[in-house]
């Protein structure tokens, strides 16, 4: 999820060669109900990552303690089913 508009989100993809969805989330309304938005009074979401399994529900999560905190591909491998 990204707090951008889809035009930002979809020329990073294509710089980046992300070929996986990406949300777009300009109104950060998805960033507001996951509770990461604005949490180090930027205006952006926080970085996160939220493992939801196939009832809805979130099964593993983490929520970065900074800007350049990011969780690690195999952590979050090891919380998938």
């Amino acid at each position: 999820m990204v707090v951008a508009s889809l035009e930002t989100v979809e020329s990073w993809c294509q710089r980046a060669g992300v070929s996986y969805p990406m949300l777009a989330d300009s109104g950060h309304t998805v960033a507001e109900a996951y509770g990461v938005y604005n949490l180090f009074g930027d205006g952006l979401a926080a970085p996160a990552v939220f493992v939801v399994d196939m009832d809805g529900r979130i099964a593993w999560s983490y929520v970065g303690q900074h800007a350049g905190d990011r969780v690690a591909a195999q952590a979050i491998l090891e919380h998938l089913p």
